[in-house]
């Protein structure tokens, strides 16, 4: 079994049409992150939880061992976890 959980990201209570997948919740809500979403709630697919998170994102300098066909900067995502709410 891999572990892969499916994550949909929900605006104002209602499910978009955005599913992030990864084994935890904070590797979805890093991917939600770095596309620029600050207020992020994903309901996890097959259960009654919703993980709630702040996210942002900074612009910072490529690493040294970064790939060339990297920019010089790269958006960087951030995420703290406020909660998780049950429906």
């Amino acid at each position: 079994m891999s572990g892969k959980k499916y994550f949909v990201l929900m605006e104002n209570g209602d499910d978009t049409s955005q599913v992030f997948v990864n084994n935890q919740p904070r590797g979805a809500a890093l991917k939600a992150a770095r596309r620029g979403i600050t207020d992020i709630q994903l309901r996890e697919r097959g259960t009654n939880r919703v993980h709630c998170f702040d996210g942002w994102r900074d612009l910072v300098a490529k690493g040294a061992g970064g790939p060339a066909y990297l920019p010089d900067k790269i958006w960087k995502a951030n995420v703290k976890k406020t909660g998780i709410k049950r429906l």
